[in-house]
């Protein structure tokens, strides 16, 4: 288990070297899907839906370890985004 977390981890250190801090990106995500949907969006439920995405695809295969990397990554990061 810690393997797949020192993972996560290494992975979100290289997404903010890459996309700077993940609030100022979910909130910038978060304005754009407030304009699709025709309704306020917070960073925080951008998050959430990231992470339905990604369950939603370990349902159809849920040995794809990405995607849980990524489920780990988005819940790791959620109280950050949620200030």
């Amino acid at each position: 288990m810690t393997a797949i977390l020192d993972h996560a981890a290494a992975v979100i250190a290289d997404r903010r070297a890459t996309y700077g801090d993940p609030a100022a990106s979910m909130t910038t995500v978060a304005a754009r899907w407030s304009v699709t949907l025709g309704r306020p969006v917070t960073p925080a439920e951008v998050m959430l839906c990231m992470i339905d995405l990604k369950l939603a695809r370990l349902s159809h295969d849920p040995s794809h370890r990405d995607s849980v990397v990524d489920v780990i990554g988005y819940a790791a990061l959620l109280p950050e985004v949620s200030r």
